[in-house]
């Protein structure tokens, strides 16, 4: 009913079905205002929710009873793993394969996971011994991979990975592989306007409530989505319960030209996210504007965040509020939120309020070290970069941007040698004005079959 006024919610899934038992299809929603009492879910590849453009489509949704930790719209994967098939030597940094003793039951095109246990050596190693509790003595996928070769003739038995390791996979730790299956894959939503903001009270009677989940997904994407006020006059112009967009345990996804506002729950609990990734590899983020939430991009929860990419992103606006009775709040700063992040890059952000990584010691269920080798690069927008990243991290070119990276603070504490910093205030000459775009025309130069650039 594209005029706002009955319940949506039973046509729109059906439409979903009727595309899934097709093999796929675009269900689209011509120009209009549709309500939702209820939610909508995506289990099938090849799914895509199109509109006419986020002014014109636009989806609003009302539930909130029960909601905490889901999403009104719903791509989920049923991802499960394979037995572990155990690495007979260190997977190095930067590799482009790992060995095992047999590979046989692996075939070029597999989706893998690359991990191992957080044990106590691990644990010791990054001196998280007080902190990193939630996860000991599991096995974490780390690297989400697919085999693009196979050397079955070889002692031990190789396995080529399309994209490198970024971290030691340490036989200590009982470093493995273990075969994928069950990802949801080529999906979409794009040219849509969403809003799920209810009630003040009725938005903090719940937690962690999204508009849109990706999970257990690869080769997806989220284009042109913007958040707007949404229509019951209870919600005040706020356009959503507490979460935007989450990515979550998922690879090769891509967020574009999309803005995410104006989150009501803003506080404890993993509230107020706006961009939100977890336990997932290749995520590109770009050219997306989020405004006032608590943390408006973040990398939050477990292990196994790497390769993630936020290109000419804008934040203002985070802001935490300490309770329900407090909707001025204090500044917040995006954030690397959790365990570890690895070799992500903030590219060409233009950051209001600004972007936070260190060692959070026991705070959100022990994130301790949450970013290790990550970049900074060529940030502008007059707020603050504080970068306290265990072992290796770098802020390369600033433009109006506060940078904070001496050791000392709490937030540091075994995070030596300081990042490394180098062009401040001269962000306008750097070059590569984008790494992330100098390095992707330099593959894409390549000639065909030739080896990826280190």
């Amino acid at each position: 009913d594209p005029s706002g006024v009955l319940d949506s919610t039973e046509a729109v899934q059906r439409a979903i079905d009727a595309a899934s038992a097709a093999g796929g299809g675009i269900v689209f929603f011509p120009a209009g205002r549709y309500h939702f009492e209820g939610t909508l879910l995506i289990r099938h590849d090849r799914i895509v929710l199109r509109g006419e453009g986020p002014q014109a489509s636009r989806l609003s949704f009302t539930r909130f009873a029960g909601m905490t930790g889901k999403s009104h719209i719903t791509f989920q994967g049923d991802v499960e793993e394979g037995a572990d098939i155990l690495l007979v030597e260190d997977g190095i940094d930067r590799a482009t394969f790992v060995e095992v003793a047999d590979a046989t039951s692996l075939a070029v095109g597999d989706d893998i996971a690359v991990g191992w246990v957080i044990t106590d050596d691990f644990v010791e190693e990054h001196g998280m011994s007080l902190s990193w509790q939630a996860f000991n003595g599991t096995w974490r996928p780390f690297f989400r991979r697919r085999v693009v070769g196979l050397d079955l003739a070889s002692t031990p038995h190789r396995v080529f990975l399309d994209v490198p390791l970024r971290y030691p996979a340490k036989t200590r730790d009982f470093a493995s592989i273990r075969k994928e299956t069950g990802y949801l894959s080529e999906v979409g939503i794009e040219s849509l306007g969403v809003a799920n903001a209810v009630g003040w009270e009725d938005a903090w009677s719940e937690l962690r409530v999204h508009v849109i989940d990706l999970i257990g997904v690869k080769d997806g994407w989220v284009r042109d989505v913007a958040s707007f006020p949404a229509p019951d006059p209870a919600a005040q112009g706020y356009h959503l319960q507490s979460g935007g967009i989450r990515v979550l345990a998922s690879k090769r996804v891509t967020v574009a030209d999309c803005v995410m506002e104006k989150a009501q729950n803003r506080g404890g609990g993993g509230c107020g996210y706006l961009y939100e990734i977890s336990k997932s590899n290749e995520i590109l983020v770009r050219d997306s504007v989020g405004r006032d939430g608590r943390h408006n991009f973040i990398q939050n929860w477990d292990f196994g965040t790497t390769g993630c990419v936020f290109l000419r992103c804008s934040s203002a606006g985070s802001r935490t509020f300490a309770s329900i009775s407090d909707p001025v709040g204090t500044p917040a700063y995006n954030e690397y939120h959790h365990s570890l992040a690895m070799a992500n890059l903030v590219d060409r952000c233009h950051l209001e309020d600004g972007w936070y990584g260190g060692n959070r010691d026991g705070a959100s269920s022990g994130a301790g070290h949450t970013v290790t080798q990550s970049v900074y690069w060529n940030t502008s927008g007059g707020g603050e970069i504080l970068s306290w990243q265990y072992g290796w991290g770098y802020v390369i070119g600033t433009t109006d941007m506060a940078v904070v990276t001496l050791l000392g603070p709490p937030r540091s504490a075994g995070t030596a040698p300081a990042d490394y910093v180098e062009g401040e205030n001269r962000g306008a000459t750097l070059d590569p004005p984008s790494l992330f775009e100098d390095q992707l025309q330099r593959r894409l130069s390549l000639p065909e079959g030739s080896q990826s650039l280190p």
